[in-house]
């Protein structure tokens, strides 16, 4: 006879089904970690690649942000698991569309069908984004349309892990130059200041300014929409609250760099022509971009109360 003590359980009604799973238990499920491995097992052909990548960023004041992205991307991803579903059907058909993408952007980018003119910055999209690409075309084929839609938001990071290519580059500057351009032009006239303005040029007392690309503020531009991503995600719950306030960046960017052609404008004005050479012209970014945080932090406080007012979604 056996005199070993034993736990007693009560017994479950009869029909009762027994508890669930905890939610993570599906971060476990082998298709998973197949996925996970297959992320590493793709980054290998493109080590070349990524070493030029961070090459190209620790040069470039535009896209030095591209090395802190994949860790970013690599920390929504961790936090995603508690919430991951188990892995649906394989989605085959756009797993390959996705593939033979990623193929095309590899092969232009050799140059095998016509990439003259390309710049450093477009062959590094290309290649970079066909890793993304393959990635997402991974998670189609291995964990389904429904595992990718749980990792949408860090796959979706990723985009922002390389540059973007020229012609899209130019296209935002042109949009920020003018924009920018457009606003300056209406403080100058609420503050009272002369002003004659031709296209991109100010003609003011004692100076001409001209709005050039360099006065477009792209970077901190960037650098605030990826901030508006990440702290929609990490502190909103709404989509579409996350989505106005990722909209709200461009007229705050606008804003901002108009107010900037505004107080350089003023000091050449009141103090010097000298002014145009000062520090505030030079390095004063990061103080404007520091000023556009505020509005944005009180838009961002604005809906997070709100969002705690209103009453939860019901499962």
């Amino acid at each position: 006879m056996n005199s070993g003590l034993t736990e007693s359980r009560p017994a479950l009604p009869a029909g009762a089904a027994s508890a669930p799973a905890p939610a993570y238990a599906a971060a476990a499920h082998p298709q998973w970690r197949r996925y996970a491995w297959a992320a590493g097992l793709l980054a290998l052909p493109f080590g070349l690649v990524f070493y030029e990548l961070v090459r190209f960023a620790l040069a470039s004041d535009l896209y030095s942000h591209t090395l802190l992205m994949p860790v970013v991307a690599g920390y929504f991803a961790w936090l995603a698991r508690p919430d991951l579903p188990a892995p649906g059907r394989a989605n085959w058909l756009s797993a390959v569309l996705l593939a033979g993408l990623a193929g095309c952007l590899v092969v232009w980018s050799l140059g095998v069908i016509g990439s003259r003119g390309w710049s450093v910055e477009d062959h590094l999209a290309a290649r970079v984004g066909a890793y993304v690409l393959l990635l997402a075309a991974a998670g189609f084929a291995l964990v389904g349309a429904r595992g990718v839609r749980a990792v949408a938001f860090p796959l979706g990071l990723l985009l922002f892990a390389f540059p973007m290519p020229t012609a899209l580059t130019k296209g935002i500057e042109v949009f920020l130059q003018h924009g920018s351009a457009e606003v300056s032009h209406l403080l100058f006239n609420l503050t009272g200041t002369p002003n004659f303005r031709t296209d991109l040029l100010f003609q003011l007392p004692r100076i001409s300014l001209l709005v050039a690309p360099e006065c477009s503020g792209i970077h901190s531009s960037l650098a605030l929409f990826i901030t508006s991503l990440v702290a929609g995600k990490l502190f909103l719950r709404a989509s579409w609250r996350r989505i106005l306030l990722a909209v709200i960046v461009v007229p705050l960017a606008l804003l901002r760099n108009g107010f900037r052609i505004l107080t350089i404008g003023l000091l050449c004005v009141h103090i010097g022509p000298h002014m145009i050479n000062s520090a505030i012209h030079h390095q004063g970014g990061p103080i404007f971009f520091a000023l556009s945080l505020v509005p944005f932090g009180a838009l961002l406080w604005w809906l997070r109360r709100a969002e705690a007012r209103s009453p939860a979604p019901r499962s």
